[in-house]
C-alpha cells in the first residue's frame, strides 16, 4: 500500500514538475502579452474567397448583345412632277432636271465640232421618278469612263420628276461631251461651231 502511494505522489511531482518546465516560447503562444488588447474573432480570421454566381461569370464572359436593328429612315417624298403626256415632253423635265443637278458640269456656250464623246442613252423611270433601268443605244466604248461618269450622274440624280400622266416612262438622251469632261443634252444644246 505504501508503494501504491508512494507512486501517486511521485506521478503528482512528475505532473507539476513538467507543467513549470514548459518553454517559455510555448507560454507565449499561449497566454497574449498583457499590453496587447485581444481583437474580435471575426477580425482573426480570413476572410473567405467569394465566390462569383455562375450567371455573373457567363454574363462576363458573353459579348454584348448587339443593339436592336433600327428601321431605315423614310425616304423622303418626291415632290418634284412632270405633267408630260409623252416621253419625247417628259424628256425635257428630265433635261431640265440633270441640268439643276450638276451646273458645274455642264459646258456654256457652243460646242466645237470634234466631241470627245457622243452618247445615246435609254433611261426608264418609274412612276415614283426613280430611276430602274439604264439601256445604251450608242456606248461611248472608246471612253469608258465617260461611260461610268454618265450612269453615275443618272444615278446620282435621281428621283426624277415623277410623271403624272404615265405609269412609268422610258426616254432618250444624246450626251455630248467636251474634252473638259463637261457636256451638254441634245435636248438643251446650245448647238455647235
Amino acid at each position: 500500500m505504501k508503494r501504491f502511494q508512494l507512486l501517486i505522489v511521485w506521478a503528482s511531482l512528475t505532473l507539476v514538475c513538467l507543467t513549470a518546465c514548459v518553454s517559455p516560447q510555448r507560454k507565449a503562444q499561449k497566454t497574449p502579452p498583457p499590453t496587447q488588447p485581444q481583437e474580435p474573432a471575426t477580425a482573426q480570421t480570413p476572410a473567405a474567397p467569394v465566390n462569383r454566381a455562375p450567371a455573373a461569370e457567363q454574363a462576363r464572359a458573353m459579348p454584348p448583345s448587339p443593339p436592336p436593328p433600327q428601321a431605315a429612315p423614310p425616304e423622303p417624298e418626291n415632290l418634284a412632277r412632270s405633267f408630260a403626256r409623252d416621253a419625247k415632253e417628259y424628256r425635257k423635265d428630265a433635261a431640265k432636271h440633270i441640268y439643276q443637278k450638276f451646273p458645274h458640269k455642264i459646258y456654256t456656250g457652243k460646242l466645237p465640232p470634234m466631241l470627245k464623246a457622243v452618247a445615246v442613252l435609254d433611261v426608264v423611270i418609274g412612276p415614283d421618278g426613280r430611276v430602274q433601268e439604264m439601256i445604251w443605244s450608242r456606248p461611248p466604248s472608246h471612253v469608258p469612263e465617260v461611260m461610268a461618269d454618265i450612269e453615275n450622274m443618272v444615278r446620282h440624280a435621281g428621283p426624277f420628276p415623277a410623271p403624272v400622266h404615265m405609269r412609268k416612262v422610258v426616254y432618250t438622251e444624246t450626251w455630248l461631251w467636251h474634252s473638259s469632261n463637261r457636256f451638254q443634252l441634245d435636248t438643251l444644246t446650245e448647238g455647235q461651231k
